[in-house]
């Protein structure tokens, strides 16, 4: 499960096993026992949420869009 970061006590991840095929680059968000994903192209959006409130759903939201191009890097760095 490769962490990408951490901020404001989250963490951004992904599994290393994102299907077969590999699912779009995307983001998965993990605080006291909350998830959701994100997909980050075209636009970022949840691709599902167990847990969040909308205003945390927003910060996150704001997080992925600020850190996209981390994250895309993170990606095809693990991935190839």
């Amino acid at each position: 499960m490769p962490e990408v970061f951490r901020e404001r006590g989250f963490r951004f991840f992904f599994y290393s096993n994102e299907g077969s095929p590999r699912e779009p680059v995307h983001i998965h968000v993990e605080k006291d026992r909350c998830e959701a994903k994100f997909w980050l192209r075209p636009e970022v959006r949840v691709a599902y949420n167990d847990g969040y409130d909308a205003r945390a759903l927003r910060l996150l939201h704001s997080i992925v869009e600020a850190n996209r191009e981390r994250i895309e890097r993170a990606w095809h760095e693990h991935f190839g």
